[in-house]
């Protein structure tokens, strides 16, 4: 068995890399799960290709991880948004998201279990969004993004006596991310009047979150489970307006 070991899902951009590379600078060895490489290349980063989709995929490449390595941290950032009207959505739509956002965490935490209980120790973190309160044209983004708080706070209930924290951090509006790039390209002047909705008067960074899901795996934040982190330049408690 290799030294504490954490999996990243969706490490290979954005949000995804700024975690790796944080979770790498605690010493943590850090499995990166996505279609593509991370982009970055760092002893103790392993990069394993798979669609987080499809769910036999998913729960076969998280039975070999946890054979080789000790897995006793979860952080799941991987997410897809699939922007239309309500009058576009179809079934599909929200069976991939719910593969996406839901089945592959519950496929990576039911593997890392037997480590994380053997140790009395592990961390969970689901990455989420500010649109769980609500955003237009995010009909499978937001319910299936919303259904991590649920189960975030199942979770903990029931693996706190174990030793396991289950959180969730959910970013606002965070620039440099496909994600953000894909809905407001970078030279749209729609980001300059966004940035003006927001609170804090900025569009957010990867590393902004990164921070966040750090603090929550730290072994400091042991008595910390169950709490949704809202990283939004304060857009929770406010409007926005894309």
């Amino acid at each position: 068995m290799s030294k504490t070991t954490a999996i990243v899902t969706g490490g290979s951009t954005g949000i995804g890399l700024a975690i790796c590379r944080r979770l790498l600078a605690n010493g943590l060895q850090v499995i990166n799960l996505s279609r593509r490489p991370a982009g970055l290349a760092a002893p103790g980063l392993i990069s394993v290709s798979v669609d987080l989709m499809d769910p036999a995929a998913t729960r076969e490449v998280a039975n070999r991880i946890v054979r080789e390595h000790q897995v006793t941290t979860v952080v799941h950032n991987a997410g897809a948004i699939r922007e239309k009207n309500l009058e576009a959505v179809e079934p599909d739509d929200l069976q991939a998201l719910f593969n996406l956002h839901l089945a592959a965490p519950v496929a990576l935490v039911k593997a890392a279990l037997p480590a994380m209980r053997a140790a009395r120790h592990g961390r969970v973190v689901l990455v989420s969004t500010r649109a769980v309160l609500g955003l237009a044209k995010r009909t499978a983004y937001a319910s299936t993004k919303a259904g991590m708080l649920g189960m975030a706070r199942t979770w903990a209930l029931e693996l706190g006596p174990e030793g396991v924290t289950v959180n969730v951090v959910a970013p606002g509006p965070i620039a440099e991310t496909e994600m953000f790039d894909g809905v407001v390209p970078a030279g749209d002047p729609r980001r300059e009047q966004l940035a003006r909705t927001i609170p804090v008067r900025r569009l957010g960074n990867p590393d902004d979150v990164a921070q966040a899901v750090e603090f929550f795996v730290r072994p400091e934040a042991a008595f910390i489970t169950g709490q949704v982190l809202y990283v939004c330049g304060g857009t929770s408690v406010g409007s926005l307006t894309l």
